[in-house]
This record gives structure tokens, C-alpha cells and sequence, in this order.
């Protein structure tokens, strides 16, 4: 029987992982199970090996195993993306302001365009602003908002500086709010807003099942993506704001009863 030991001194990480590779893009997806058969290693090797092949951006992790990347994107960590886009970001942060009141009690999810919004809250007084977003908080924090701030709790996903799992869930169960901020890796005019991640679309999807009125935030480059896990549906929101918008997209929502805000 083989272990990992016994092929230490023949398979290097590197020529495992290659393997690895190999073997996901050959067949578009694999368990752990398979690439334990295939490397004669522990799961444990394996699903190391698997984060290290994601966090190159080779392959995709998902539960039970690896899917190989094409059209869909990768997650890039939050030091990745924070400044890619930063403008249009700041812009839709911006138009997305208008649409919270003093007094509202608000949804920020986690990310980068939301981020730019909570850095302009200060303008705002007596929110009460929930978040499973760590940055974010401690953006709130720092600048001494005189209204009320909920950190929902959860496990930590640390290169992405939020929460996620059933506590953040039960938590967020148990709330009521006015309007929910929301982002998201791809969106389609089709498909909907969508996530690599199973465990944060599954947030996001309380997250707007609690929301009186919902808000995507989403700049341009991401219209016409996917991701692995769809959180919402087009129709699910009120408002998108966007950069910019195409003219064939402005009739789409409009038939769907979506409003499209760009910043002036």
C-alpha cells in the first residue's frame, strides 16, 4: 500500500501538482478522490496541493475536488483586485450613495466596490450597517460613524478578508434590513450575478432574501462572465450600478423592471 512517504524521494510537490493540472484540464474536473488515486497520496496532499494550484490561478477548488478554468474567472485575493478598476469603482461607489438615506439600515457585502461606498458613509448619519466584511468594518470604525455597525461572525476566509458558513447565515437570518449592497465577481444578462465560491453565494443569497431593496454594484468588465456559483437572478434586483452601460443592455433591464443608475 503507497503512502506519502514512500514516494517522497521519486514525486516532488511540483511534479504532483503538474500532474494535477494535467489531469483537471484533460477532464474539466476531478475529486479529491480521483487525484488521490492518480498520486498515490493522502487526501490531505491532495487538497493541498489544490489550494496551491488555486491560489497560482491554475485551477478552480470546489467541494470534493478541482474544476479547470475557462470562460469562468478566477477569485482574485482582495490585494489583487483592490486597485484594478479603482476609478470606476470610486465612480459607482459614488451614484450608489444617492440611493441611501440617513437612518437606513443597510447590507454591505464583501468587496472592492463596496469598500469605495463605505469610505463615502461618513456623509450619511444614524445607519445602522451590517457586514461580513472585515476591511469594511474597519473602515467604518476609523472614521467614527455616529450610527450602529454589525460584524456578522462565521469562518474567515483570510485572503479575501470576510466571513462565510451557517453562523454568518443563521445570523443574517434573523435580520431585517432596508437595502442590501451587493457585489459579484461575473454577471451575465442571462445567467445573473455569480461567485466562484459556493459558501459566499450562499451568503449573498440571505443577504438579499432579508433586504427590502437590492443594489448590484458592478462595473462594466464584469457584464458577460460567469462563475461557478450564481447567487442571484437579473430580476432579483432593483438597481444596477454600473459604469457604463450598452444600449442593448439598458432595454434588457428595462424589460425586466430593472433600473440601470451610471454615475453622472
Amino acid at each position: 500500500m503507497s503512502n506519502d512517504s514512500d514516494r517522497s524521494g521519486t514525486v516532488f510537490a511540483e511534479e504532483r501538482q503538474a500532474q494535477v493540472v494535467e489531469y483537471v484540464h484533460k477532464y474539466k474536473k476531478a475529486t479529491v478522490h480521483d487525484l488521490t488515486a492518480l498520486c498515490e497520496v493522502s487526501s490531505a496532499t491532495i487538497r493541498n496541493d489544490l489550494r496551491a494550484l488555486e491560489r497560482r490561478g491554475l485551477l478552480l477548488r470546489t467541494h470534493g475536488g478541482a474544476m479547470v478554468i475557462t470562460k469562468t474567472r478566477y477569485e482574485e485575493a482582495l490585494h489583487e483586485r483592490h486597485t484594478h478598476n479603482l476609478e470606476q469603482k470610486q465612480r459607482i461607489a459614488s451614484a450608489a450613495l444617492s440611493l441611501i438615506e440617513d437612518g437606513d439600515t443597510i447590507i454591505l457585502d464583501t468587496g472592492t466596490t463596496v469598500l469605495e461606498l463605505a469610505r463615502l458613509l461618513h456623509q450619511k448619519r444614524d445607519l445602522t450597517v451590517v457586514t461580513n466584511d472585515i476591511e469594511i468594518a474597519r473602515v467604518l470604525l476609523s472614521a467614527n460613524e455616529d450610527g450602529t455597525l454589525i460584524l456578522i461572525g462565521g469562518v474567515v476566509r483570510k485572503q479575501f478578508r470576510c466571513v462565510t458558513g451557517s453562523l454568518s447565515s443563521a445570523m443574517l437570518s434573523g435580520l431585517l434590513v432596508d437595502k442590501a449592497f451587493m457585489a459579484t465577481n461575473n454577471f451575465d444578462l442571462e445567467k445573473g450575478a455569480s461567485t466562484p465560491d459556493l459558501d459566499q453565494a450562499d451568503i449573498k443569497k440571505m443577504m438579499i432574501s432579508v433586504a427590502s431593496k437590492r443594489y448590484l454594484l458592478c462595473d462594466h468588465e464584469k457584464f458577460g462572465t460567469q462563475s461557478f456559483a450564481r447567487f442571484a437572478a437579473i430580476s432579483e434586483f432593483d438597481v444596477i450600478v454600473s459604469d457604463r452601460f450598452e444600449s442593448k443592455e439598458l432595454r434588457l433591464l428595462e424589460q425586466l423592471g430593472v433600473e440601470a443608475l451610471s454615475p453622472q
